[in-house]
Formats: C-alpha cells, sequence, structure tokens
C-alpha cells in the first residue's frame, strides 16, 4: 500500500503537491519526496510535527538526534522512524519545517492509501513552492564606517565615574 499525502503552505493559495509513497518508507524518505516536489535543496534541518485533528504539535521528529539524553524523553529521528509507526494509529495530520529559522511550514493531510509498491512519486503539482529560506537582504545590511554603524555614544568618557567602581568585585589574571 501506499499513503497518499497532501501539503500546502499558508503562503500560498494556489500551492499544493500531492504525493504517493509506500506505507514501508521512512520519515526521511517523506522528507526527500516533499523537498524534491518544491524542488528544495537537503541543506536545512528540516523537521516534522505529528499534530492532533485541531492541528496542535504533538511529537517531533527531527533530522538528528538533539536530545539532552534523558531517558524519560522519546526521540524521533526520520531515519528510524517508519510512517507506519503515526500513520497507522489514525494520524491524519502533520506539519513539515521547512524553513526552521523562520518557522515555515508545510501543513501535510494523510488522504488515504492507495495500491502499490515501490518509489515515492509526486502525483500533484500546483502552483509555485515558496522559497525555501529567506534571503538575506545585502542592501539593508549595517556597513562598517557607514553612519548606521557609529557607537562613540555607547563608548565616550562622557558620564563615567570612577568612584562607582568597586575594585573589589573585578578579578585580574596575568593569564589570558
Amino acid at each position: 500500500m501506499k499513503y497518499r499525502i497532501s501539503f500546502i503552505c499558508d503562503e500560498s493559495d494556489t500551492f499544493r503537491r500531492d504525493v504517493l509513497i509506500d506505507e514501508e518508507a521512512t520519515f526521511l524518505d517523506l522528507s526527500n519526496i516533499i523537498l524534491k516536489a518544491c524542488g528544495y535543496p537537503d541543506d536545512q534541518m528540516t523537521s516534522f510535527f505529528i499534530c492532533n485533528d485541531s492541528w496542535e504539535r504533538r511529537e517531533e521528529i527531527t533530522r538528528m538526534d538533539c536530545s539532552s539524553g534523558s531517558i524519560d524523553e522519546d526521540v524521533y529521528t526520520m531515519a528510524d522512524t517508519p510512517l507506519t509507526e503515526f500513520l497507522d494509529n489514525g494520524v491524519t495530520r502533520m506539519e513539515y519545517v521547512f524553513d526552521p529559522f523562520n518557522e515555515r511550514t508545510f501543513s501535510l493531510r494523510v488522504m488515504g492509501e492507495e495500491p502499490g509498491h515501490g518509489e515515492a512519486e509526486i502525483i500533484r503539482s500546483e502552483g509555485k513552492a515558496p522559497k525555501q529560506v529567506s534571503e538575506f537582504d545585502a542592501a539593508a545590511a549595517v556597513v562598517p564606517g557607514s553612519s548606521d554603524f557609529d557607537f562613540s555614544d555607547d563608548f565616550s568618557d562622557e558620564g563615567f565615574d570612577s568612584s562607582e567602581i568597586d575594585p573589589e568585585g573585578f578579578e585580574f589574571s596575568e593569564k589570558f
């Protein structure tokens, strides 16, 4: 069997992708077909969130284990977590974080199952995918030496009173 999964993005009313993916696949396989369907490179720390029917986030499935090592904490990684672990237990809603620095996501819904096995495939592609990562605006960046990069007011001697410094509160060391 294959899962039919649709995903959309709040940033575009015209964007939609549907994929078919083998029930034996992992969340890493699902991530790969999502990236392929959008034309994104595989260079971000993407992750999935299992959601309830109200789209509230539950378990996270990460690209790699970044846990603190707590025994009480369940850790799910994409490569080690088969889709069946969650999708066979009635999960129909997920989020896929494709831009981790700006928390931009796709909303995924399991639309059902279809007969077949094999490679994941894109079966519907509508609209243009949003940019994966917000681009750096070089024109708006502060350039050293420009008037926007003036800290002279912050480091002046004006208003400095040496009697306000408690020398016992400082430790000086000859070692660096």
